[in-house]
């Protein structure tokens, strides 16, 4: 199954972690602070592993489908378990 995840990235951030919702274009989103600066797409590769390291499934299987020049970014997790998305529910809202 694919899963699509609304994320806001808070690029330039003092620590780096993912947690917390912000209400989007795309819906309810899940809050990505990076330390990468927004330059030449750094910021949205350092959310893409961060998205990945804190679902636990391998980097290749994140993808950016849309978003790319703005912190409202919509990324595509193919062949996750059905078991993310309550995962991504519960690192956004903090309960499943």
């Amino acid at each position: 199954m694919d899963l699509s995840v609304p994320v806001r990235v808070k690029p330039g951030a003092s620590r780096a972690r993912v947690g917390g919702r912000h209400d989007g274009p795309h819906g309810p989103a899940l809050v990505v602070a990076v330390n990468a600066p927004p330059v030449d797409g750094r910021a949205t590769e350092s959310a893409r592993k961060a998205l990945a390291g804190a679902l636990g499934v391998r980097p290749a299987s994140v993808t950016l489908t849309l978003g790319a020049a703005s912190r409202d970014k919509l990324f595509l997790i193919s062949d996750a378990p059905a078991a993310l998305a309550e995962t991504v529910a519960v690192l956004r809202d903090g309960s499943a």
